[in-house]
């Protein structure tokens, strides 16, 4: 039965099999020694057979072989466990040669001819690990929100209307009738909080924004919830800082092993995140960094990073939560400030100078959203299906996206989010 390189030490003295690819093939003098390597890691096979050295001297690496063999301790040996007497069997055709070493320590090609060979490059066990840290991570999200009895939803992704109410959705041909790809769940997930209270959904969404920046994708994987019975969005706040907490624990103990590959810091999430004010951020920025963004309805990229370091320095944290952004630069459904209804109930999550999270309180009256509607000049005709949940009684409620690919980005510190993002979707790219 085979076992994984992992487990080769449990067996020294046995017989094992074990199947993979062939990393690599180092022939010297008197014996050849071949790397197989699986999903949890590389083995040292030892081959001094001649017939055997001469069918590793012209089997491909990356071809898929299986090993039959003697688990034998040696500390010079990578685990100090080694396989010897080996006998190999090809499981596949010989391989194409990958158009890089994937043995050595890194990969040296550029992100572009790295992402077009995505099928073969993600076999590296450095460009991997980013995945790892990313399944970790959602397993984490699923754990807190479970545990604060949220339930998990799956919502369509092909929508009648505009999330958002913009622009920068795809259009698409629904049997003759136009449709859009969902730029998020908020809808159906607002919805569902008068079916369930509290709903979650890890899913993907799509944005028609012609950014061509590290920070942003056409397609992307957002971390939602949205609950029921708030007061504010202080409640939701909470519910993030959860979140990101039990992401966290679960990357440094599902994934510490990549963790460790790449070298990742993960963060120390504090008991309660820092806060503060949009108009208290904007009076910061214009005292201490040099720049005076008051009158700008948003934060900068520069600003966003400007606020972290001090967050560091005042608060010893790497995340910062920052409150009140506008009405103007919220979506309708946003609740304002009852003080400052120029203001918002709502937050950006900050982490490592990026914006991470958006949330807040949400309109929960029927008569509120059409008064939205109305300021803003759109008819509330394309939403009727959405608004009727608010005509039959909706609770106070808010919610919360998290980017999961900006999330890895910043936990491994990648300089672009699509090394964190399996075949990414963009302005250039639709393959592979």
């Amino acid at each position: 039965m085979r076992i994984l390189s992992s487990q080769v030490s449990k067996h020294v003295g046995e017989e094992v099999c074990l199947a993979g690819w062939l990393h690599r093939v180092r022939a010297l003098k008197s014996v050849t020694f071949a790397v197989l390597r699986d999903r949890d890691g590389l083995v040292q096979v030892v081959a001094a057979d001649p017939e055997l050295v001469r069918r590793l001297a012209e089997l491909p690496e990356e071809t898929v072989v299986e090993v039959v063999g003697t688990a034998t301790a040696n500390p010079q040996a990578p685990g100090g466990v080694e396989i010897t007497s080996p006998t190999f069997r090809e499981l596949s055709d010989p391989a194409v040669a990958p158009p890089f070493d994937l043995y050595r320590p890194v990969v040296s090609a550029s992100l572009p001819t790295v992402l077009d060979n995505a099928a073969v490059a993600l076999r590296h066990p450095r460009l991997r690990a980013p995945f790892e840290i990313s399944a970790a991570s959602v397993e984490g999200f699923r754990r807190a929100m479970e545990r604060l009895d949220f339930i998990g939803a799956h919502t369509p992704k092909v929508v009648s209307s505009a999330t958002e109410s913009g622009a920068n959705v795809f259009a698409l041909d629904w049997f003759g009738r136009r449709a859009y790809l969902a730029q998020s769940p908020q809808f159906y997930k607002q919805t569902l909080v008068g079916v369930f209270e509290r709903v979650y959904e890890i899913g993907p969404v799509f944005r028609a924004e012609p950014h061509d920046t590290a920070r942003h994708l056409a397609q992307y994987t957002s971390l939602d919830a949205e609950m029921g019975f708030v007061t504010d969005h202080r409640d939701v706040m909470a519910v993030v800082r959860e979140a990101v907490a039990d992401m966290v624990s679960s990357v440094a103990q599902r994934a510490a092993g990549a963790v460790e590959l790449i070298g990742a810091e993960l963060p120390d999430v504090p008991a309660e995140i820092p806060s503060i004010h949009f108009a208290d951020a904007q009076e910061l920025l214009a005292r201490e960094s040099g720049e005076d963004p008051r009158g700008e309805p948003d934060l900068a990229p520069a600003h966003e990073r400007w606020l972290c370091e001090w967050a560091v320095r005042e608060y010893g944290s790497e995340l910062l939560f920052v409150t009140g952004y506008p009405m103007a630069k919220r979506p309708f459904y946003t609740h304002p400030d009852p003080l400052r209804p120029e203001y918002s109930n709502s937050f950006d999550l900050l982490f490592r100078g990026l914006e991470l999270v958006t949330g807040g309180q949400r309109l929960h009256r029927h008569s509120d959203y059409l008064a939205a509607l109305r300021a803003r000049g759109e008819s509330p005709e394309p939403y009727a299906g959405y608004l009727a949940a608010f005509a039959h009684g909706m609770p106070p409620h808010g919610g919360f996206a998290l980017g999961l690919e900006r999330f890895v980005a910043r936990l491994t510190g990648m300089d672009n989010v699509r090394w964190t993002t399996l075949f990414p979707r963009d302005l250039h790219r639709l393959t592979p």
